[in-house]
């Protein structure tokens, strides 16, 4: 092999420290991207941040717009969109599938500031749309989402979800989501509910407890609102 090809070679091979340093640029650029936005953090920032070369961007990530994308995913173990086949199965029961979903989707909060910071840049991410935005709200918003609705329609009997299953669709999700965007005020009215690992486990037994109610409430004014109106009672006196 020549020295060209050799030194070729040794610039692609990974170092040995490479997983270190891929992850301190994630957490690195996480930490920029939350608190200031993609337009104004700079890859030379943070570069500087994660204390490695410039160029290591490119390296692992290709450039700034992927470092962005990989910070909205990475650091929570993955995209809300990567599971949803765990819990959207056509032969699941309805509680077995809610409890997948809501274990997966607040199995981040167990991560304590990297889980605030995460929640800072998609709130970011809204406020400030970048391409990154469209990505986000069809994989991670509309996809969970659309499966949830599916799961609903089973349950109800129905061949697609109607306005009303869209509304307990948003209200099912939004339990996750309320837990997210609420963390600070839980830990400061009663921190014990999101201070350990097995905490963060109890909240997805009652969210699935929670939807499960709302679900049967559902149905059940369904069948009262399907029910003929009934007959208005007949007077026993006769006219004379």
């Amino acid at each position: 092999m020549s020295a060209s090809a050799l030194q070729a070679l040794s610039a692609r091979a990974p170092r040995s420290d490479g997983v270190e340093a891929r992850q301190r640029l994630l957490y690195a650029a996480l930490a920029l991207f939350a608190a200031n936005g993609y337009a104004k953090t700079s890859t030379r920032e943070i570069a500087r941040a994660a204390g490695v070369n410039i160029s290591a961007i490119s390296y692992y990530f290709g450039d700034k717009a992927g470092l962005y994308a990989a910070t909205f995913g990475e650091p929570m173990g993955g995209n809300a969109g990567d599971f949803i086949s765990l819990y959207d199965a056509p032969g699941l029961p309805m509680e077995e599938a809610l409890q997948v979903f809501f274990t997966r989707m607040i199995e981040p909060l167990k991560q304590g500031e990297i889980v605030r910071q995460c929640i800072q840049l998609h709130l970011r991410e809204m406020l400030e749309p970048t391409s990154q935005w469209a990505e986000e709200m069809e994989r991670d918003i509309k996809g969970p989402h659309n499966a949830i609705a599916g799961v609903l329609c089973r349950r109800l009997g129905l061949a697609r979800p109607d306005d009303d299953v869209h509304r307990l669709s948003f209200a099912i999700t939004g339990l996750a989501m309320q837990l997210f965007v609420s963390q600070d005020l839980v830990e400061a009215i009663r921190p014990s509910l999101l201070n350990t690992p097995r905490s963060v486990d109890t909240w997805a037994q009652r969210l699935t407890g929670y939807a499960i109610a709302l679900v049967e409430a559902e149905a059940l004014r369904r069948q009262a609102a399907a029910k003929p109106a009934a007959a208005p009672a007949r007077s026993g006196r006769k006219k004379t």
